[in-house]
């Protein structure tokens, strides 16, 4: 348990960060996310390799981006901010196809922001499916 832990706590500080570029219009939003993937590669794989290990659990920037592209597609309530956070954890946790391939297959830079990356991408589509079942 004490492993998911700090993933929980780099998604959680993914919140109050999208809030601070929720303000900008949808394209400037995924601007700046693109920025901070593009940082994230450079300094996952320096702090993987200082550290000696491709993916160590206290490298959270990858969950961080990756919560706050979930919320820029999720409605802007605690309800749906709450699921988008629990979905997100769940895919990154469980790791579905591809997630687990590429998971073990890229290391370093690439490879820790990809795996968030592809379990965001569950994450904004399982949401906006439930979106699309309730609002119809």
């Amino acid at each position: 348990m004490y492993k998911r832990q700090p993933g929980t706590f780099g998604t959680l500080v993914g919140l109050p960060l999208f809030w601070l570029i929720s303000i900008y219009s949808l394209s400037t939003q995924l601007a700046i996310i693109s920025a901070l993937f593009l940082i994230g590669i450079y300094f996952c794989d320096v702090t993987g390799k200082a550290l000696g290990v491709a993916d160590h659990g206290g490298i959270v920037w990858d969950e961080i981006v990756a919560m706050i592209l979930v919320l820029t597609f999720t409605l802007n309530t605690w309800e749906w901010w709450l699921s988008a956070f629990l979905l997100f954890r769940l895919f990154d946790i469980w790791k579905p196809f591809p997630i687990h391939y590429f998971d073990k297959k890229l290391k370093y830079g690439f490879g820790v922001m990809f795996d968030d990356l592809l379990a965001a991408i569950y994450a904004i589509a399982s949401l906006k499916g439930i979106e699309w079942l309730t609002m119809s």
